[in-house]
Order: structure tokens, then C-alpha cells, then sequence
């Protein structure tokens, strides 16, 4: 489990003086992209690897809204690993007021450069472990 926290930029309100929905998807991503740093890969070391791992799917249900500099800190956690594929799943809360803002969940495959799907297993032994260990301490 990792824990990311977002501070809510005024750009990323609406005219309504909330955060647009849209921008959850992207603290998401922020917050998956730490997740990856912690367990030891970048991005940059995933793609210098020949490895991406682009979206699926995914899901999020909007609880209470935020607002402009509201911090949000977003518990991303391994939920299931496939050596294919990882699903995450997050709980976003208003660091203020503690309410949960949303819950969301999101499935990313791992390809190679030609957008095949790779076995983490064989192409990046490393990362199989790792994610293998995370699910087992959970």
C-alpha cells in the first residue's frame, strides 16, 4: 500500500469552484505512477525495460466534492496481479475533513514496444517479484 498525496490546483476547478471530475483520473494516475517509484520502477525504468503498461479500465465513484487547496491523499493498493495484468485499487480523502472524496479502481496491462502483451515472468523478472511480494504481505 502506498499512500500519495495531491494538492488541488485552482485550474483543476470548475466554474462551480469544485474539482472537475476529470481530474480524479489523472491524481489516479499520479498516484499509481509514485506507487511504481516505491516498489522500485519508474516509468522511465519500465519503458528503458521496453515495458508500458496503458489502461484498461477503470472505475470511480464520486463521494464528497473537494475544492480548491484541498489536499487529497490517495491509497493506492495492489489488489491483483495476473503476470500480465495489475488491478489497483484507490480511496481518496479530503486530508482536512477526512471524508472520502472517491473510491476508484483501475486494470493496466504490461506490453512490449510493439503493444504486445508481455509475461512479466520472462520479460522483466524483477518486476514479477516485486509485484508477487506485495501481494503476499497484503
Amino acid at each position: 500500500m502506498s499512500k500519495y498525496i495531491h494538492k488541488v490546483h485552482y485550474y483543476e476547478t470548475d466554474k462551480m469552484g469544485i474539482t472537475h471530475h476529470s481530474n480524479y483520473i489523472r491524481f489516479m494516475e499520479e498516484a499509481r505512477m509514485n506507487y511504481l517509484a516505491e516498489s522500485g520502477f519508474t516509468m522511465t525504468r519500465l519503458e528503458a525495460e521496453g515495458i508500458s503498461s496503458p489502461v484498461v479500465s477503470l472505475t470511480c465513484d464520486y463521494k464528497t466534492p473537494t475544492t480548491y487547496d484541498d489536499e487529497i491523499e490517495i491509497e493506492v493498493k495492489l489488489t491483483r496481479y495476473s503476470g500480465v495484468k495489475i488491478s489497483l485499487s484507490y480511496v481518496m480523502k479530503n486530508l482536512r475533513t477526512g471524508a472520502v472524496v472517491a473510491e476508484a479502481s483501475s486494470v493496466h496491462c504490461f506490453i512490449d514496444t510493439a503493444g504486445r502483451p508481455v509475461a512479466v515472468k520472462k520479460y522483466c523478472p524483477d518486476l514479477d517479484g516485486v509485484m508477487k511480494s506485495i501481494l503476499e504481505e497484503a
